[in-house]
């Protein structure tokens, strides 16, 4: 009968950590997020109590700070005990944000159900299931909050080594899993490693931290993965946040699923309200999407900042001072469970282009010289790249990845100011 192993693997728990720029806008709601971090992370314990897996894989950076709260501490140790009475083990590295050196044993002391790996060194561990060996693991951990540039933070983690340490019943495992909190070759700061150099060492699956969003190599056999953070913090951070199950049976593609354990989502949130003829219409459509939103998100709680766009017919209403504030009042009051922290009015003038073509004026003329450059494409991101080297500053990838929409925005934008100006 083939073998199975299922764990749970979750990374960036950044317990302690703060929300950002929310205070001002609504000290109610500030004071709801700083409960969001605790309630995901015992969302994580609960998963993994509920599903009777193996072990939880913590893939660095449990804590926000280096010298976290005796209250974080408290938290954070209450949940691996609630492990330990489950029979569940954990394995877990430190991340650069909570680097090995500042953990304080002095708080607490991990139960022996709990596994640290090293940080001076590749360390390794070997699960046993009914006394049978089952998986082995290897991983390391950030000794300090920066790793050495010259150095690979997975130099070392290979399953022979662990083989070589652990000795013949290590070998007899069928499975092995590696823990690093890691930059890969997506954050070239953060201990950088090439994913060839992980797929090389033995291992059938890679847990990874560092990466907030969560990134799977292949779908269809997932190996090198990212869990995410378990709750977003700010706008940066939207959508669905939480931990992966692991599934691994021999002889099949390893499998994983995405459990939420968000219990707040922040959004950016795009509402077309060209066919919107009232303000009344347009809080409604937004509301719609909110809840449309609100559904895919599997969360409860939702934190939006959306922007208006469309040729809409209350561009200019939407543009007189008050209007967009009294909206955004009006749809934080509508229901208790959205916030809209900002609402940002990216509407255009609703504009009879052939019209103004006819005229032949300045506006005709704007837009065949738009068309020309949308035409030369290439030339006019190589123009835009000479101008930015000229200042010695990069271009950033949205201009030539976007060029047809940016055109666009400057079109419109550079329209809506002719006609606004002639309407005076």
């Amino acid at each position: 009968m083939a073998r199975k192993l299922t764990f749970i693997h979750a990374a960036d728990l950044h317990i302690g950590a703060p929300f950002r720029g929310l205070r001002a806008l609504s000290p109610e709601w500030a004071d709801r997020l700083c409960e969001a971090i605790p309630e995901a992370y015992d969302r994580l314990i609960d998963a993994a109590c509920a599903r009777e897996v193996d072990f939880v894989v913590i893939a660095g950076d449990v804590f926000d700070e280096a010298r976290a709260s005796y209250a974080d501490y408290l938290r954070f140790f209450r949940g691996i005990e609630r492990l330990s009475d489950a029979g569940i083990r954990a394995y877990l590295c430190t991340g650069n944000h909570d680097p090995y050196t500042q953990w304080q044993q002095d708080f607490f002391t991990l139960p022996e159900t709990a596994f640290m790996f090293a940080a001076d060194r590749p360390s390794f561990a070997l699960y046993e299931r009914d006394g049978e060996p089952l998986c082995v693991l290897g991983g390391r951990g950030y000794p300090n909050k920066v790793w050495p540039a010259d150095r690979s933070i997975a130099e070392g983690l290979t399953r022979a080594a662990a083989e070589r340490e652990l000795g013949e019943r290590a070998a007899q495992a069928p499975f092995g899993v590696g823990v690093l909190h890691t930059g890969l070759d997506l954050d070239p700061v953060k201990a950088p490693v090439d994913p060839s150099e992980l797929r090389r060492a033995g291992f059938d699956y890679w847990a990874l931290g560092h990466i907030h969003a969560r990134r799977v190599d292949d779908e269809r056999n997932p190996q090198l993965v990212f869990s995410g953070c378990i709750q977003g913090r700010d706008v940066k951070e939207t959508g669905r946040r939480g931990v992966t199950l692991v599934t691994l049976e021999e002889g099949e593609p390893n499998k994983v699923e995405f459990i939420p354990t968000a219990s707040v989502v922040w959004q950016r949130l795009e509402v077309d309200v060209a066919d919107c003829a009232t303000l009344p219409q347009v809080t409604e459509k937004v509301m719609r999407v909110q809840f449309a939103e609100n559904g895919r998100a599997q969360c409860e709680e939702m934190i939006s900042r959306i922007t208006l766009t469309g040729a809409s017919l209350l561009h200019d209403v939407l543009a007189r001072p008050g209007v967009l504030g009294d909206m955004r009042a009006s749809l934080n009051e509508a229901h208790p469970d959205f916030f809209v922290d900002a609402l940002i009015d990216k509407t255009t003038r609703v504009l009879d282009r052939d019209a103004l073509r006819t005229e032949g004026m300045f506006p005709a003329a704007l837009m065949g010289a738009a068309q020309s450059m949308r035409e030369a494409e290439s030339a006019q991101v190589d123009y835009v790249q000479e101008e930015f080297v000229r200042r010695g500053i990069s271009l950033p990838r949205t201009p030539a990845v976007n060029f047809d929409a940016l055109m666009d925005e400057a079109e419109n934008l550079v329209l809506d100011l002719l006609v606004k100006g002639e309407d005076a």
